[in-house]
């Protein structure tokens, strides 16, 4: 083998941050020490006899990026759709332990699975708009729930909610144009301008940039930076980089066990654990 291709001379690849967002992130404090929106104890799940996630317990803190990384079966997606429950739908699931949202457990018997998932929004790997118009998908949610009164009420909503996606300057000319009819990233976005227009407190993103070309992601990347001011966000993504520049916070999932969860800077750069180590660098994954 060439000398070069050798395991012990390649150098590891490790995510780069801007220094901007370095030394913020250089500032934060371990994820405990701040306010809670999301916590897991001894959370484990199952589908069927398959044992997908063994005792998760860790603390995502409020108005914050929390990244999932962890190779492909290890939990990730599963952890982020117990969070508002979607593996409900699923049939012969169970699990032990619990979730609570900012102290209130998710799954407690009389729990309103439909204002949980208004409170905790997903935005999913492949983009899915409503076959319906721009407008409509925006509306879809407010008009079901009842949040506003009248149509200057829900116009007023459906700006704010695609200003808030950096959507609005691109279709604000064709509101009543099919949603179907934009690119990949606007759908995205406009998925994430949906997910906003019912006021969530936390929102799950499912790999959201995967299947988008590099400028959308770029677009997708500083929308989510723009949002952790407002909303707590969890993002699931296979991108190494990805991760390091958008979370404030990363978790590493391996075989359904939290290996490890820091700050994202901290666990790029000096991790704790050998596996973690071992999955940034590219040495298995």
């Amino acid at each position: 083998m060439n000398a070069e291709l050798q395991p012990s001379t390649m150098a590891p690849h490790r995510p780069s941050r801007s220094p901007g967002a370095e030394a913020e992130a250089s500032a934060l404090p371990p994820a405990r020490e701040l306010e809670s929106a999301v916590e897991a104890t001894d959370f484990s799940f199952w589908y069927g006899s398959n044992q997908a996630l063994d005792s998760i317990s860790l603390t995502v803190p409020a108005r914050k990026v929390t990244a999932l990384i962890g190779p492909s079966g290890c939990g990730k997606s599963t952890f982020l759709r117990s969070i508002n429950r979607m593996n409900d739908l699923i049939p012969g699931i169970r699990h032990e332990g619990d979730i609570t949202l900012h102290g209130d457990s998710v799954y407690r018997n009389d729990r309103d699975v439909v204002q949980l998932r208004k409170s905790v929004g997903m935005v999913f790997q492949k983009s899915n708009p409503f076959p319906k118009s721009i407008y409509q998908n925006v509306a879809y949610g407010p008009k079901v729930n009842r949040l506003v009164r009248g149509r200057a009420e829900m116009d007023e909503l459906v700006e704010r909610s695609l200003r808030r996606a950096a959507l609005w300057d691109e279709v604000k000319d064709r509101l009543d144009s099919s949603a179907l009819g934009l690119s990949g990233g606007q759908q995205q976005r406009l998925c994430i301008a949906r997910a906003l227009a019912v006021s969530p407190e936390v929102i799950l993103m499912d790999e959201p940039a995967s299947a988008l070309d590099p400028v959308a992601t770029q677009k997708i990347e500083e929308l989510i930076y723009e949002l952790k001011h407002e909303y707590t966000i969890l993002i699931v993504t296979h991108n190494m980089q990805q991760a390091a520049r958008v979370s404030d916070y990363t978790a590493f999932f391996y075989m359904g066990r939290l290996i490890e969860m820091g700050r994202t800077q901290q666990l790029f750069t000096n991790p704790h654990e050998e596996q973690t180590e071992a999955y940034i660098t590219g040495r298995f994954g």
